[in-house]
């Protein structure tokens, strides 16, 4: 039976269509929240990455690899017919194939997870206070960090942190499930057993310490981390599994659960605010915080920087966050990678109960 290239290139348009239509048409945030975020999206998160925890490589890999030699060697069939179809219509076949591929690839990345960017961002769901971020509250918040840092580096070094192999943290999870429930989540999530990835070089060299595999819903992580800054970047990934698909608020996200987990766990997330709230000073006033520091903390952070300076490309790091940046703009935030550092101005202004539990 002859193939209907009518419908065929119909139904070619009608997906590259609907990507950008998809691409361009704002959603209403609380209907995205409401259906999607706490909707749809749980429904798909827990059998997906329930199925993808049973392998201990990234299914991601598989797939891009996968899809990358498909294409490949769709377009070199093109190119071997050159000359009988000649180069603008072999042109125009890769093109559109390209086309139609990203279109599907796009689609498939809203619904799987990609339409939590534009739920509504915690800020809008949370206590929050804009006249508690001040300067002043900023350098005592730091001081609360380097008071928890000094307290926690020993008991939390001679407990010691889960090895680094390919098992889900139990602990971990339970606190960010319950720090997800504080936040007005579902508290349900199937977290992912943290993978290694075959772009671990690229990870390595662009400074990202973990990533979120938006099709089969993995937790992919650095393989040099250092044992205390496991446990925060493994929660921030768990963090956009739960939906939160904003990098400051899977960073707060992820704070908060460790926080409110034993030693280890707390000095990995205090670790990390800490970085981010010394990066807001300059000068003097910097200089004063780091000198409160005892030699442990100081130490650990120091093993931190010499991590990154060693295994760190400037050049392609600067060219990788650009891309990064452009990307989470595209998906409207509008901030981009700046959105990072706003877990600072969540955790100045937000009003917490005894033991950072939150007081809604």
């Amino acid at each position: 039976m002859p193939r209907d290239h009518g419908s065929s290139a119909w139904t070619r348009g009608a997906l590259v269509s609907a990507a950008v239509v998809a691409a361009l048409v704002p959603m209403p945030p609380r209907l995205v929240e409401r259906f999607y975020s706490n909707g749809g999206y749980p429904a798909l998160q827990r059998p997906i990455t329930a199925l993808s925890n049973l392998t201990s490589f990234a299914l991601i890999d598989v797939f891009l690899i996968a899809a990358f030699g498909v294409w490949l060697t769709l377009c070199a069939r093109d190119i071997v017919h050159w000359r009988t179809l000649g180069s603008l219509r072999v042109l125009a076949r890769v093109l559109a194939r390209t086309s139609v591929c990203a279109a599907g690839l796009y689609i498939a990345f809203l619904v799987l997870w990609g339409l939590n960017y534009r739920r509504v961002p915690l800020v809008e769901k949370l206590p929050f206070d804009a006249w508690a971020v001040t300067p002043g509250r900023a350098r005592t918040l730091a001081l609360t960090a380097i008071e928890r840092l000094n307290a926690l580096h020993l008991p939390a070094h001679a407990a010691g942190w889960p090895a680094a192999g390919g098992a889900v943290d139990s602990m971990l999870a339970a606190a960010l499930a319950r720090a997800d429930r504080e936040l007005g989540g579902r508290g349900d999530v199937i977290v992912a057993r943290p993978k290694h990835t075959v772009f671990d070089w690229y990870l390595r060299r662009t400074a990202v310490d973990g990533m979120t595999d938006p099709y089969f819903l993995e937790t992919l992580v650095s393989t040099e981390l250092l044992p205390f800054e496991r446990p925060f970047v493994v929660a921030h990934e768990w963090s956009h599994l739960a939906g939160l698909a904003d990098e400051g608020d899977a960073n707060f996200l992820g704070w908060l659960a460790c926080v409110q987990a034993p030693p280890p766990y707390e000095y990995s997330g205090w670790l990390f605010l800490y970085a981010e709230l010394a990066s807001t000073f300059r000068g003097p006033a910097r200089a004063d915080l780091v000198a409160r520091l005892e030699p442990g903390p100081r130490a650990d952070l120091a093993a931190i920087r010499a991590r990154l300076a060693r295994q760190v490309s400037p050049r392609l790091s600067a060219a990788g966050w650009r891309v990064y940046d452009q990307y989470l703009k595209a998906n409207r935030v509008e901030s981009g990678a700046e959105s990072y550092g706003h877990v600072v101005q969540l955790v100045l202004g937000v009003r917490f109960g005894p033991g950072y539990t939150l007081n809604r």
